[in-house]
């Protein structure tokens, strides 16, 4: 009975892996093959050039995806967590703070990170955008109704994302499932027919045209990339299904139907070279181009919903981490702790998702910005792992070496090939992620200026509490909690406090969050009180990076402990620090002036960490950068 239960439930998160993780590539097949040969490209299309070029995507797919990610980069979890953030945290805990690698490899993981970000805006807008397209095959007169409807489409997609995927969620898995049929289907129908493009499944045809065409073959790499993107999704939603399930729904549904499809339209492209206008709505007849219209914007609608919850997903993350302000997190499943919603990551990428439908206007003009997002994160990615197989698994140097140089090979000319296309759209993930780049780092910069200036002005908390109780003040009933920063001595709040009121609590407790460079933290291990003397106490809480901070819920978990709270006995002081920018120290003043910025517009703490908001004294403080 329980290995039936167990296998039910492979088979459920199996399809859901395909529903959810393989959107993004899975809708590839749209618009690849169409850009490859786009005339700027100055490929010819002749027999030859198809077969290499085919060969190429069914390799690239064997061995970037099926091995590299699938096979490789899934095992580099960090406690079943995936993702370019989870990756960088395992590798920074791969070597010691005081390493010289340790800010390379965090500046190696924010840069991916925040082509992600590119990547997941372009999704969205290419994936949609070449669904619609299908129209224009039906009847020429449609093109110009193409970008209302695609902005039409994702306004929707975005309005609904308050109220979380669990509704329309199921869904997912048997429309993709008929998707990739549907793929496997109008490939085979094309190879039955063309069985002579089965020769791209030989190797040498990839090498060989990569030999004879150099130059235009390299440039074809930079539109060849657009097969594999959603490489990083499926590594980023390890935590929400587990490796076996992605691993399964990969090589049973995902890989196969795409092989197929892509063999089917280089067969089709054989018999009728005219079909390159849109091979992929010209498999089947003109018959099929209305119900393929509408089942590919399920399928692209899918795809960028993945992508989107990837972008809240990796926001949280990064907050948590302290590479960017605390915002408001919505979660949007009773049941699945890994649906959230955040309402400004939301709108600004819907912003930007616009600009870029309505400024490049078509998918075969998206591709080009698409290649370097995608091969960029693919580079750190492969980098990142270096250090985790070597450092944190102490793998053989020979063997690592081996394998990255071997991936990176591969990156680096994909990359390169991609780098082409900087004028031609290349430029636009790139503006985005470096805009992303300096906001992460300025963050993480700013929070460290603040913790040095509260540092180099703190009062030891020891001795402060030895000297304050030679004479103690009035002691009044109740609990008083402070909340402390790691490297804080006594609280601003407590003595504000103590200076006007002239009281104290009869319990007081300080208590300092610890975010730590692991997705989890078990409830045992969050929890841990010392007693300082007269009623006083310290509780430090230690969370993951994808745990939800809950306060309440920990001063539950006090109990096991010894103490015991009574919420409406309870006062939290909380001191709202207001970050000055000051000339000739810390960062460059227009970097200050952003953290300031961003510093005023962040979550307040009491809010994030889910205290209630009756219960909240907040103090002002002043601090200096």
């Amino acid at each position: 009975m329980l290995t039936q239960q167990k296998k039910s439930s492979l088979v459920a998160l199996t399809l859901a892996a395909v529903g959810i993780v393989y959107g993004d590539i899975g809708t590839s097949p749209l618009y690849t093959l169409k850009t490859v040969f786009a005339p700027e490209h100055g490929l010819v299309l002749n027999p030859n050039n198809l077969l290499g070029i085919v060969s190429l995507i069914f390799w690239g797919l064997t061995v970037i995806i099926s091995l590299k990610y699938v096979t490789l980069v899934l095992r580099a979890d960090n406690r079943g967590e995936g993702g370019i953030m989870a990756l960088m945290a395992l590798a920074l805990s791969s070597v010691s703070k005081l390493s010289r690698w340790h800010f390379p490899l965090m500046l190696t993981g924010v840069f991916g990170a925040t082509l992600f970000y590119g990547d997941s805006v372009i999704t969205p807008a290419i994936s949609v955008l070449s669904a619609i397209e299908g129209l224009e095959v039906a009847t020429p007169a449609m093109k110009p109704y193409v970008v209302p409807l695609t902005i039409l489409v994702l306004v929707a997609l975005y309005a609904v994302q308050s109220h979380g995927t669990a509704g329309i969620g199921r869904w997912f898995a048997p429309i993709m499932v008929l998707w990739f049929g549907t793929l496997a289907g109008m490939g085979i129908v094309n190879i039955v027919d063309q069985p002579q493009i089965l020769a791209a499944l030989n190797p040498w045809y990839a090498l060989s045209f990569l030999n004879e065409n150099r130059l235009i073959a390299f440039v074809a790499l930079g539109a060849v990339v657009l097969a594999f993107t959603g490489a990083e999704a499926l590594y980023a939603d390890m935590g929400h299904f587990g490796k076996k399930p992605i691993r399964m729904a990969w090589f049973l549904i995902a890989f196969p139907a795409l092989a197929l499809n892509y063999l089917g339209q280089g067969g089709l492209l054989l018999a009728h070279p005219e079909a390159i206008s849109n091979p992929f709505y010209q498999q089947l007849g003109a018959w099929s181009v209305y119900p393929l219209v509408i089942l590919s914007t399920m399928a692209t609608v899918i795809a960028s919903q993945a992508t989107i919850s990837g972008t809240f997903s990796m926001t949280k993350q990064a907050i948590a981490l302290g590479f960017l302000p605390r915002m408001r997190v919505l979660h949007t499943s009773e049941s699945e702790i890994g649906q959230i919603y955040i309402p400004a990551i939301n709108w600004l990428q819907l912003i930007v998702v616009l600009l870029a439908v309505i400024g490049f206007g078509s998918s075969e003009n998206l591709a080009a910005a698409y290649g370097i997002a995608v091969t960029a994160t693919m580079l750190s990615t492969t980098v990142l792992t270096f250090f985790v197989i070597r450092y944190r698994w102490k793998m053989n140097l020979a063997l690592c070496w081996a394998a990255t140089t071997f991936f990176i090979a591969i990156d680096l000319m994909f990359f390169s090939a991609s780098a082409l296309k900087l004028f031609h759209g290349g430029w636009f993930p790139l503006l985005l992620g470096s805009v992303l780049f300096i906001v992460m780092l300025t963050w993480k910069r700013g929070r460290q200026l603040v913790f040095q200036n509260l540092e180099k002005h703190a009062i030891p908390l020891d001795d402060f509490l030895a000297s304050l109780f030679i004479a103690p003040p009035t002691r009044v009933p109740g609990t008083a909690i402070f909340l402390r920063g790691e490297s804080d001595g006594v609280p601003h709040a407590l003595l504000h406090n103590l200076s006007h009121n002239k009281v104290l609590h009869e319990r007081v407790v300080f208590l300092t969050v610890f975010m730590l460079e692991e997705p989890w933290v078990p409830p045992s291990g969050q929890v841990r009180v010392l007693d300082l003397g007269h009623q006083c106490y310290q509780i430090n809480v230690h969370y993951g990076f994808k745990d939800e901070p809950d306060i309440p819920r920990v001063m539950a978990l006090c109990e096991a402990h010894g103490l015991q709270f009574e919420m409406m006995e309870t006062s939290f002081f909380i001191a709202r620090q207001t970050v000055i920018s000051t000339p000739g120290q810390g960062m460059a003043p227009w970097r200050e002036h952003l953290f300031v910025a961003m510093s005023r517009n962040a979550r307040g703490a009491a809010d994030y960490y889910q205290i209630p908001s009756n219960r909240v004294i907040e103090l002002g403080t002043q601090v200096e950068i």
